[in-house]
Formats: structure tokens, C-alpha cells, sequence
């Protein structure tokens, strides 16, 4: 079975949890012998783990046909692709577009992140898409959240390969039930024209089914996991010189995710003691009235802001956490608590994440009880025997989920979609 699988990231180089599913996913399901998987992003760095997938970049698949030399494409595209892939990747050009803007090879630029024009990059990544269904052989097409749902549909179209499109997100969650009818309208044509549909949560498949009006036999859940931690991270320990209990908030500083609830707590618990300092580490376009926020309920002292952090920091942030909370208002799954517990981190969740559908050793509220918040995280810090239980059962509760598991779910719906 061969996969063509479109992604917009891909560890070291991600910005959110998508990457790392990404990476996770494909990772288990490469365990499988006879799985091959071809993924696609709209920017390689050439520092990506391609040691179970073969990585084609948009970026280097000419759309426009040069006369470029040997030494020029190796030159251009020595860290990502092998120059051989870009020749016979331009002999399946098939139309012109000249037109469009495109470098000395004749491809598209693409930034790799999530740019304001993101509407524009996305069109661009489905014309590539053509070229790259055209020029390699697959059984199944699969697409990673509606940024590649374009590009899944075009493969689609030049192939008659079935698509699966996996929804990682929606703009109902994003927008906090007002969703931009731009992206939805690209949600709905992409789950209306696929052969399946795979949802991260059944929170999530709810939402496919009620809101984008598909019939429930076309969704399936399949819960994201958690990779094994390296022995490297596993020997982290944690930084020096705070001696206070350390609470952490870990994501995108939007309002998808909570982080206001997250201060309303954190000043509840401040209230009855100033043994415990909070962290919210991660951006977005909420972090300055968070900050705010912070300085107006006088907490300033003992809350601190970290930025974005990635890779090792990220897990030097939760070796060095008592505590780690996700108040999301509205989260399709959730990885980051998932990580917390394996680094040993007690957690409190809300009970509106997929991710609650699956973890038991954890607190879950609602993102709105602020106060239930507030007094889980007080008693995690006060009470050693409680903080203990969470800790050791909650790393064995997230050992036995696996993106292997995950994978042969997803394999199932592949042979589904092959063989229907």
C-alpha cells in the first residue's frame, strides 16, 4: 500500500500540533511492512527525519518547465531533493503556468509557515499537487487538515485515486462557533467530494457530522498518540533556582485554547498562597492582552511568559512544571497534555478536548469552571500523595497509547477506500 500524504509541517520546523501528528502518524503506520508513504509539505529544510518516508517538497516541483542545468538544480536543491526527482518531476508538467510567479527553476515559493496570503499558498499547493499525482504511482491519497484539502481533491481529479481527508481541526474550533465562511466553504468541499473522512476526536466526528452535514458511516475517529520520549529527553531534569511550584499553561496564546481562564485561575490560586509561580509559554494573537490581563490583576510577580518555545524546550519547560493545565474551549484532540504526563507532569484538562475522551489519570473541568480549576491546581500542589498518584499513573496510562495502534486505524480505512 503506498500513500501520497499532503501536510503543511513537519518536525524540527513546526508551529503546532499538526506537525507533530503529522510526524507521529506517519512514523507508526511505516511499521507496517508493506506501507510505503510518499508526504508531501509546501517547504522542506532538509533537516527532516525522512528515514521512514520519502519527502517531496511543492517548493522544488517545477510548474513551469526551465532549461535548468545540472549543476544549477543540484546546487538549489541539494539539501532537500535528489536533482534526478526534479527532472522527472517537470516531465509531468501539464499546463501552462507561465502566468504565474515562479523562481529559476520554475516553481512556486512557499514560506512554510502559515502567512497572511495562506488562502493564495494553498491554491498554489493544489497546482503543484497535479504535477506530483501525475509523476508518482499510489494507491491512496490522504490530506491533513483543510490547507491540503485543495491539493487532495486535485490529486484526486487527474487519478481517481480515493482521497481520505483527516481533520485535525475545524473552524468551528478555531473560530469559537464563527467560523470564516472562506475556510469553511474549503472544509465542506473537501469532506462533500472524499471517499472518508478521518476525525481526531469523536468530539470532532460530532462536529463533521452536525456541522459540515456528512453521513456518520463516511467518519471514523482515530485518536491521535504520543511518541516515545528519546533517552535524551527522558534525562532531562529539572531547572534550578525555583523553588516555588511551577504551573504551566503550553500553546497557542488564541482563544481556541483558553488562556484567559488560565489567568482566572491562576489568581484565584495566587489569592491563598505565593508558593506557586505560572508559566504561559507559547504565542499567538492573544499573548499581549494576556499579558495585560496578567499586569491588571496584580499577579505580575509571580506569572511569567516565555514566547515560543520548540523541540527540547519544550520538554525542559514540562520536566521543570508540577502542574500543567489545558483550559481549551474548544480542542479537537489535544497532544501537549499527553506529553506533560509523559514527562511525568500531573495534568488538569477540559472536559471539551478529544483528548478527554481517552485520559483517565488526569482532572478534567470545564474551560469555563474557573474555580474548579483554580482549587484542582491548589490541591495538586499542596497535597504530595495526590500529585504522586496523577504522576506515576498518568505515565503508564500514556504508555500504552501508540501511534502504531493509531496507524493500523488508519490502515483499516485505506483498505476500505482501495478495495470498495
Amino acid at each position: 500500500m503506498r500513500a501520497l500524504m499532503f501536510g503543511w509541517e513537519f518536525p524540527p520546523h513546526i508551529l503546532g500540533g499538526l506537525g507533530t501528528a503529522s510526524y507521529g502518524l506517519t512514523k507508526g503506520m511505516a511499521k507496517q511492512n508493506d506501507m510505503e508513504i510518499l508526504f508531501v509539505i509546501p517547504k522542506p529544510w532538509g533537516d527532516e527525519d525522512q528515514s521512514f518516508l520519502t519527502m517531496i517538497g511543492a517548493n522544488n516541483t517545477p510548474v513551469v518547465w526551465r532549461d535548468v542545468p545540472w549543476e544549477t538544480a543540484k546546487s538549489r536543491l541539494e539539501k532537500c531533493m535528489d536533482p534526478q526527482e526534479y527532472y522527472h518531476l517537470r516531465d509531468h508538467i501539464y499546463a501552462d503556468f507561465n502566468y504565474m510567479h515562479t523562481n529559476e527553476l520554475g516553481c512556486i515559493e512557499f514560506s512554510g509557515r502559515y502567512p497572511n496570503n495562506i488562502l493564495e499558498e494553498t491554491n498554489n499547493y493544489s497546482i503543484v499537487a497535479g504535477v506530483i499525482a501525475r509523476t508518482y504511482s499510489f494507491d491512496v491519497i490522504h490530506a491533513h487538515d483543510w490547507l491540503t484539502y485543495p491539493a487532495g481533491l486535485h490529486a484526486k481529479s487527474v487519478t481517481g485515486k480515493p482521497l481520505v481527508i483527516h481533520v485535525h481541526a475545524t473552524e468551528f474550533d478555531r473560530s469559537r462557533g464563527k467560523p470564516n465562511p472562506v475556510v469553511y466553504g474549503i472544509e465542506k468541499d473537501g469532506m462533500d467530494h472524499c471517499d472518508h473522512i478521518i476525525c481526531v476526536s469523536d468530539l470532532t466526528r460530532k462536529t463533521v457530522i452536525e456541522n459540515y452535514h456528512q453521513p456518520h458511516w463516511k467518519v471514523t475517529t482515530v485518536h491521535n498518540a504520543v511518541e516515545p520520549l528519546s533517552p535524551e529527553i527522558e534525562a532531562l531534569e529539572r531547572l534550578s533556582g525555583v523553588p516555588e511550584k511551577v504551573v504551566t499553561f503550553l500553546g497557542r496564546i488564541t482563544m481556541q485554547k483558553g488562556p484567559e481562564f488560565f489567568v482566572d485561575a491562576a489568581t484565584q490560586v495566587l489569592s491563598k498562597t505565593d508558593h506557586i509561580r505560572f508559566v504561559m509559554a507559547g504565542s499567538g494573537d492573544m499573548m499581549d492582552q494576556m499579558i495585560r490581563l496578567v499586569a491588571d490583576r496584580g499577579i505580575a510577580g509571580k506569572f511569567h511568559f516565555t514566547g515560543f518555545l520548540r523541540g527540547r524546550q519544550v520538554y525542559e519547560m514540562l520536566k521543570s512544571s508540577d502542574v500543567y493545565v489545558m483550559p481549551s474551549v474548544s480542542e479537537p484532540f489535544g497532544i501537549s497534555p499527553l506529553e506533560a504526563m509523559q514527562c511525568g507532569v500531573p495534568s488538569i484538562i477540559s472536559y471539551q478536548s478529544g483528548c478527554s475522551e481517552i485520559l483517565h489519570n488526569v482532572i478534567k473541568t470545564n474551560y469555563w469552571d474557573v474555580e474548579a480549576m483554580a482549587d484542582a491546581i491548589y490541591s495538586i500542589c499542596t497535597y504530595p500523595a495526590m500529585a504522586e498518584y496523577l504522576k506515576v499513573e498518568g505515565k503508564k496510562e500514556i504508555d500504552t497509547i501508540t501511534w502504531e495502534d493509531a496507524g493500523r486505524k488508519v490502515r483499516e480505512v485505506y483498505d476500505r477506500v482501495v478495495h470498495s
